[in-house]
């Protein structure tokens, strides 16, 4: 039986009261959604998965030397400095994210320009960037038109935007299955699910070629080019379960579990995994990838 429950029952005895009172909905306190607190292991285990895709999605935009490109949710950076290097010494990259954690991040390794702000309020004038990107960010944005509107506004005529997002079904694999049976161990189904879809409101939208291609033309883009490619990442069980901890599901059994349960959780899976798969394996994973101009 999980540790909590997303409807308040008597606390076990090993469990202290306050801690139940305070997680009975994933949306009682909201701090974790944020990444501030993760930003150094994201870096780490997550954005390298993401590199990849980006370096993709640029190469899709055909991006010209010298051009100004803007990179949306930017986080620790991935995605500008895969337009930064495209566009060469003479471009101008911005990326733009309301974490200042993760844009220190994306600082370290220079190349592109940051800048705390949201995607709902960009402070850019009218067709400002010849291209912009949003990787891995258009699904968990409260009001995504809203973002879209602004992102479209910011571009030049004739410009192009280009987002990505991992696929549906792309965490039904074995690896993700026994993650959560250790998370569920804790936390009921329902709960964690709750939680993914507090933090990530559209990224069912978005990882479907055909409902995101519809929303992008209906924020205005047109000639809108879907692609699904696959990805083929070597890892090991102790970064695999530290990328596990950054997504919305692991900040949030964290935030709920306090210190001391959250150990007890880390230490089942690990046992978990190292019961079930090597120490070396590969995680294959797919992303839907969107390109597509503003007339």
């Amino acid at each position: 039986m999980p540790l909590f429950r997303r409807k308040p029952t008597p606390p076990k005895r090993d469990v202290p009261p306050q801690t139940t009172a305070r997680v009975d909905s994933a949306n009682d306190d909201l701090d974790w959604l944020g990444f501030d607190d993760v930003a150094e292991q994201y870096a780490r285990v997550q954005a390298p998965q993401h590199a990849a895709v980006a370096a993709d999605l640029v190469q899709l935009l055909e991006m010209k030397q010298g051009a100004r490109v803007l990179d949306v949710g930017s986080g620790t950076g991935a995605a500008a400095r895969a337009a930064a290097h495209a566009g060469g010494p003479d471009g101008l990259v911005i990326g733009v994210d309301p974490s200042v954690p993760m844009l220190q991040q994306a600082r370290r390794e220079g190349q592109a320009r940051y800048a705390a702000a949201r995607a709902i309020d960009l402070p850019f004038r009218d067709a400002t960037f010849a291209d912009a990107t949003a990787c891995f960010v258009l699904g968990a944005l409260p009001n995504y038109r809203t973002a879209l509107f602004e992102i479209l506004r910011v571009i030049a005529p004739g410009g192009r935007f280009g987002t990505a997002t991992w696929a549906p079904g792309d965490d039904q694999d074995e690896f993700s299955r026994t993650w959560r049976e250790a998370a569920e161990q804790f936390a009921e189904h329902e709960m964690m699910r709750e939680a993914r879809d507090r933090a990530l409101p559209w990224e069912d939208l978005f990882s479907d070629r055909d409902r995101a291609k519809d929303a992008l033309h209906e924020a205005g883009l047109r000639d809108i080019w879907v692609e699904k490619r696959n990805y083929r990442f070597a890892t090991n069980r102790s970064d695999y379960l530290a990328s596990r901890e950054v997504t919305a599901q692991g900040r949030f059994l964290r935030h709920m579990l306090g210190d001391e349960f959250w150990g007890t959780f880390r230490g089942r899976a690990e046992a978990l995994f190292a019961e079930r798969f090597p120490e070396h394996f590969n995680d294959l994973r797919e992303a839907v990838l969107i390109v597509g101009h503003k007339p």
